[in-house]
């Protein structure tokens, strides 16, 4: 069984992206499009910050999806999309072997959509053991109801939903870990909204008393 401590660590987690492509989020309307990319940028960034192991997996990416966005790809260019023909990762043997081979039985699991290719893929991955936790403003679902309600049969199966400034802050926890600081900081900064500003203000405004 995973480990059922109440924060996350780096060493424990991966991240899985699936299907964010532009094909896909034509149909988002949960939420506005250019958020579900920014916030999926500031994910991908955490990631490689924190050193998590990443799969990528996408869905008829020539036949209708399209590849992976390119913005989101940019942050991840070591990592290789995996193609699958269905909608559940869990039913793919490539896909679901490149989660298995991270080694790591907790899940941050975000992409489109929420209602199908999330939903179905956390909720295998939870009935084989493991830890998973939804990352849920980097996800995209049809309409904000079914987004929702998507988001709520997961909870009810044991996902834990969260955000991806949640997922940042509690991987760095500790202003003063100095080798992920600022890393950390500079995601805050560009994709964090008023937070970002508050932060950048403090930088470059506030000085110490002499």
């Amino acid at each position: 069984m995973p480990d059922k401590a109440p924060l996350i660590k780096p060493s424990e987690c991966a991240l899985l992206l699936v299907d964010l492509q532009a094909g896909l989020a034509f149909g988002v309307s949960s939420e506005d499009r250019q958020t579900l990319v920014n916030n999926a940028i500031a994910l991908a960034r955490t990631a490689v910050v924190f050193a998590l192991p990443v799969v990528v997996s996408r869905s008829a990416s020539k036949v209708y999806s399209g590849p992976f966005m390119p913005a989101i790809a940019r942050m991840l260019p070591s990592v290789q999309p995996i193609e699958r023909r269905n909608m559940n990762i869990w039913e793919d043997e490539a896909a679901r072997a490149a989660v298995v081979a991270t080694g790591r039985r907790r899940l941050l699991v975000a992409g489109t959509l929420t209602e199908a290719c999330v939903s179905f893929t956390v909720l295998s991955a939870l009935a084989e053991g493991y830890d998973v936790f939804v990352v849920a403003d980097a996800c995209g679902g049809l309409t904000p109801p079914s987004h929702d309600f998507a988001l709520r049969r997961m909870q009810a199966a044991g996902a834990r939903i969260t955000s991806w400034i949640q997922v940042l802050l509690e991987l760095q926890r500790d202003w003063t870990r100095h080798e992920t600081y600022d890393g950390a900081r500079a995601i805050v900064e560009a994709n964090g909204g008023g937070y970002g500003i508050g932060l950048a203000y403090a930088r470059d405004m506030i000085k110490p008393s002499a």
